[in-house]
C-alpha cells in the first residue's frame, strides 16, 4: 500500500521549457535547443558542486543562473533586459497541464522533493498555481546536497514517518528515479519524450507517458 506521493519539481510537475517558451520571439527559432543546453547545464553544475564536497555548495538559484550566463556566453545572448527576463521566468514555471487535477485528486499526502532552494520553490509552485495541492515542498538545501545523493531521498521518509517502499517518487528525471529507487521508494519514471531506458529503470520501475490519471 502506497501511503504517501513524493514529486520532482522541476521537469515533472513544472515545465522547464516554459521559461524560454515564454520568450521564443526574442531568442529566435533556435529556443529549443537553447533552452535544452540550459537545463543539461544547470544539470551538470549541480553533480560537480556535490562531488567536490560541501564547501562547494551553491543552491539551485544560483546554479541555475549560471548555466544561463554560460549558454548566453557561447551564444553570443548579450541583452540584459532578455536574461533578466528569462531569469524571471523560471522562477514562475508552467505546470504541466494535467497536474493540478491529477494532484487535486490524490487521496494521499503530497509533497515536492526537489533540488531547488526554498524561496524558488515557493515562487515556482505559487506561480503554477499547485501551492494548495501540496502538503509539503522539501528542498535539498536542508542536507546541502544535491539529488541523487541518498541522503536527500531520506528527507522524504523523515517528513512523512513512512519506510521508503509504502511511499511513490514521482520523476521525469530517469538519474532522479534511478536515484529514488535505490532508495527503496516504489518509483514511477514519467517518460513524457518516449526517451530509451537508462540505469534498468524498464522493468524495475512503473513507466508513465504523462501524470493524466496518475494514482498510486
Amino acid at each position: 500500500m502506497i501511503r504517501a506521493a513524493i514529486f520532482d519539481a522541476y521537469g515533472t510537475l513544472l515545465d522547464v521549457h516554459s521559461a524560454m517558451a515564454r520568450h521564443a520571439g526574442r531568442l529566435g527559432p533556435h529556443w529549443q535547443a537553447l533552452s535544452a543546453e540550459w537545463r543539461a547545464k544547470q544539470l551538470e553544475y549541480t553533480w560537480v558542486r556535490s562531488l567536490s564536497g560541501p564547501a562547494h555548495h551553491r543552491d539551485f538559484s544560483v546554479l541555475t543562473d549560471q548555466a544561463l550566463d554560460w549558454v548566453a556566453a557561447r551564444h553570443g545572448i548579450s541583452d540584459p533586459g532578455l536574461l533578466a527576463d528569462l531569469r524571471a521566468s523560471y522562477r514562475a514555471l508552467q505546470a504541466y497541464p494535467e497536474v493540478p487535477v491529477m494532484l487535486a485528486g490524490l487521496g494521499m499526502p503530497r509533497a515536492i522533493l526537489s533540488n531547488g532552494e526554498p524561496a524558488m520553490l515557493a515562487e515556482g509552485v505559487r506561480a503554477a498555481g499547485i501551492a494548495g495541492l501540496l502538503d509539503d515542498v522539501l528542498s535539498v538545501e536542508a542536507v546541502g546536497i544535491f539529488k541523487p545523493d541518498p541522503r536527500v531521498y531520506a528527507l522524504a521518509t523523515a517528513r512523512f514517518g513512512f519506510e521508503a517502499g509504502e511511499m511513490a517518487f514521482v520523476s521525469s528525471n530517469p538519474w532522479d528515479a534511478f536515484g529514488a529507487l535505490t532508495a527503496g521508494f516504489r518509483v514511477f519514471w514519467v517518460n513524457r519524450n518516449r526517451l530509451p531506458d537508462e540505469y534498468g529503470l524498464r522493468g524495475n520501475v512503473t513507466e508513465l507517458n504523462d501524470l493524466t490519471g496518475f494514482k498510486p
